[in-house]
């Protein structure tokens, strides 16, 4: 499973999402769950993010992570516009799994 998360953060949050981005990757880095990969980019107009996630055996395996679940708990109030998830069908690819 291949998604594509997109969100806006208002903009006296992007500081606070910065930092619980960074948590996230610091547990992923240290945990290194199997069947994840995890991709997190800011935008041009800095207030706009996007997450290229792949899953091999769905979801479960983020709700394993800690600071995930702290930081997706908190993530609406954050919010100028909700995550929007697409699922994903690759065409193909180079250089990427």
């Amino acid at each position: 499973m291949q998604v594509l998360v997109r969100w806006k953060i208002k903009p006296e949050q992007v500081e606070r999402e910065l930092e619980l981005l960074r948590e996230v990757y610091a547990e992923l880095r240290a945990v290194r769950p199997d069947g994840l990969r995890y991709a997190t980019f800011q935008l041009e107009d800095e207030v706009t993010f996007m997450d290229v996630v792949e899953l091999d055996d769905g979801p479960e395996v983020l709700r394993r992570i800690e600071a995930f679940q702290r930081y997706r708990t908190t993530l609406d109030e954050r919010c100028d516009e909700p995550p929007e998830m697409t699922t994903l069908h690759r065409v193909g690819s180079y250089g990427l799994g």
